[in-house]
C-alpha cells in the first residue's frame, strides 16, 4: 500500500501499492504522475519554493518558501491523491495531520 503522509509544511509518500505487478501498476504510476507534474510546475515557478527528495524507496516534498500559487498546487496535488484513494482504497491511504 503507498503511504501519503501530510502535514503542514511536508508531504511523504512511501510504499508501493501492490494492484499490479511492477511496470503494470496504474495506481503507482498515477500517484507517480500526479507528484512529478505537480513539483515540475511548482519548479518552473519558483525552484527554491520546496525541496524535493526521491531516493527510490521515499518521496518527500518539504515547503521550504510557501505562496499562494506554491500551496494552490500542493493542495490540488493532494485532492487528485485522495480521488486516487477513494478509488482504490486498498492500495493507497492518504494521512492527515502536524
Amino acid at each position: 500500500m503507498i503511504i501519503v503522509e501530510v502535514k503542514k509544511k511536508e508531504i511523504r509518500v512511501n510504499g508501493h501499492a501492490g494492484f499490479k505487478d511492477a511496470g503494470k501498476d496504474i495506481v503507482c504510476a498515477s500517484v507517480s504522475s500526479i507528484i512529478y507534474t505537480t513539483v515540475n510546475g511548482i519548479f518552473n515557478i519558483d525552484k527554491s519554493a520546496i525541496k524535493f527528495v526521491d531516493d527510490n524507496k521515499l518521496l518527500k516534498i518539504t515547503l521550504v518558501h510557501p505562496s499562494t500559487v506554491v500551496t494552490i498546487l500542493l493542495d490540488n496535488m493532494v485532492g487528485l491523491l485522495e480521488e486516487l484513494e477513494n478509488q482504490y482504497p486498498e492500495n493507497i491511504k492518504i494521512k492527515k495531520g502536524g
